[in-house]
C-alpha cells in the first residue's frame, strides 16, 4: 500500500485530507494508478492513518480518514546519531538505513577528516529519509539536524553516549554497556579516516564510551548501520 507524508501544505479538516504535493499527486495518479474508493496510508509523524480516496483532481487528491492508529514501529528509546558526512553515496545509503532503523535524530558532523563540499546537501538527504520512511512502515521522520562540529553538541543531553574508534583497546559488545533503560542515547562515528586522536580524547573527555565493533576496520557508512542496528534491537 502506498504511504504517503502528510506536510504542513497539506489541507486536513476532520476526518477530510487534501493532498496538494505534485510529487504526491503523481505517485497516486500515474504510478500506482489508484482511483476513487482506493486506500491509501498517511502518516504526519505521530500517527498512521488508513484513508480512501473519494476525490481525484490534477491539482488536489481528496481522501477520507477512516482509521487513526498509534505509533506501534518507533524504537523505545530516542536513538542519535552524528556522523562524519560522507560522498553523496556512501552518505545516502546510511541515511536510507537510519531511517529504517528508526534512528530519531540524525547530526552530519563536519570533522577533520570530512573532505565533502556541503552544497545544497540537506534537502537531498530529507528526501532520501522521507522515501525510505515510506517503504519501511515507519511514522516518525528523523530529524536531520544542520552540520555542527564536535563541540556544538551538548552531550550532557544524553543518558548515554557511545563512539567507535578504530584504534580502540576497547572490546566490550556494544550491548554490555547499556542499561536497557536509557531513554536518550548518542552514538558517534567519523567518516572515511576516521576520527583524529585529538577528536577521540575530546569525546571521551565528554563522557563517551568507547566502542569497538571487532578485530576489522568497517567502512564509516557500515559502522553507522551496524551500531545502530545492535542499539535497535535493544529498545525494539
Amino acid at each position: 500500500m502506498l504511504t504517503i507524508i502528510i506536510r504542513n501544505e497539506d489541507f486536513i479538516s476532520g476526518n477530510n485530507v487534501e493532498i496538494t504535493q505534485k510529487k504526491d499527486i503523481n505517485h497516486i495518479k500515474n504510478v500506482y494508478r489508484y482511483k476513487t474508493g482506493d486506500t491509501i496510508r498517511l502518516i504526519d509523524g505521530k500517527y498512521e492513518y488508513k484513508a480512501i480516496i473519494t476525490e481525484i483532481e490534477n491539482k488536489r487528491i481528496q481522501l477520507r480518514i477512516t482509521e487513526k492508529n498509534e505509533d506501534k514501529y518507533s524504537l523505545k528509546t530516542e536513538l542519535d546519531i552524528a556522523f562524519g558526512i560522507l560522498k553523496n553515496d556512501k552518505m545516502n545509503i546510511a541515511l536510507q538505513k537510519l531511517t529504517e532503523i528508526g534512528v530519531n535524530r540524525i547530526i552530519p558532523l563536519k570533522t577533520d577528516r570530512v573532505v565533502v563540499k556541503l552544497e545544497d546537501s540537506k534537502e537531498k538527504w530529507n528526501t532520501v529519509t522521507e522515501e525510505a520512511l515510506k517503504q519501511c512502515r515507519g511514522i516518525k521522520i528523523p530529524e536531520i539536524d544542520k552540520i555542527l562540529t564536535l563541540k556544538d553538541i551538548n552531550f550532557s543531553d544524553y543518558d548515554k553516549v557511545l563512539f567507535a574508534y578504530e584504534n580502540s583497546e576497547e572490546n566490550k559488545p556494544v550491548f554490555t554497556l547499556l542499561s536497557g533503560e536509557e531513554k536518550r542515547i548518542l552514538y558517534l562515528v567519523g567518516p572515511e579516516g576516521g576520527f583524529t586522536e585529538e577528536e577521540a580524547l575530546y569525546i571521551k573527555e565528554q563522557g563517551a564510551l568507547e566502542i569497538s565493533l571487532g578485530k576489522r576496520i568497517y567502512r564509516a557508512e557500515t559502522a553507522a548501520i551496524v551500531i545502530g542496528g545492535i542499539l535497535a534491537d535493544v529498545y525494539k
